[in-house]
């Protein structure tokens, strides 16, 4: 399915870049807003649609998640392991945004299942750049939409973290 305006989700602890990042992606032409998450665990809430973020039409299921390695707490690398193993975001696109540009890193997050990792250009026109380029990308490419399910998606999620615990428990056992 290709996504017209494609929800955001920005996941850093640097308030100073999400101010950049607003400021960035405005300039490059995308015409819904941000969304925001200031560390793993806010993230989380986010794509469950707990607590702050209940409100689905204030805080839309992204099309995309641009994730920042480093931060305090879960880092991005813990956040994007969690992504991937709970069955409705196994589809969700995280694409890594991360000053770092050290092989081990990006080979580590391609291992957990990130999409694609771009390194922060440093200045401001090679941010507007990357941008619009990716949300070209985003608006051309198809994607398998996320469904909320009916009730709440913590249940859900934790259902399937229940069954994973009892799962690694039995291959212990065995």
């Amino acid at each position: 399915m290709r996504v017209e305006n494609p929800v955001i989700l920005i996941v850093d602890d640097n308030t100073s870049d999400n101010l950049l990042m607003r400021s960035v992606f405005t300039r490059a032409g995308l015409v819904n807003p941000l969304q925001f998450a200031s560390n793993a665990d806010k993230a989380t809430a986010y794509l469950e649609g707990s607590g702050e973020y209940a409100d689905r039409a204030r805080f839309p299921l992204p099309t995309v998640v641009l994730l920042d390695l480093n931060m305090p707490g879960k880092n991005g690398f813990e956040l994007l392991q969690w992504i991937h193993r709970q069955a409705p975001f196994r589809q969700l696109r995280v694409y890594i945004l991360s000053a770092s540009s050290r092989p081990e890193d990006i080979e580590r997050a391609y291992d957990l299942g990130a999409n694609s990792y771009l390194v922060k250009p440093r200045n401001l026109d090679g941010m507007v750049q990357m941008a619009q380029s990716l949300i070209a990308w985003l608006r051309i490419s198809q994607f398998t939409p996320l469904h909320q399910e009916s009730g709440n998606m913590r249940s859900a999620l934790a259902s399937g973290i229940g069954a994973l615990g009892e799962h690694s428990q039995a291959q212990r056992a065995g």
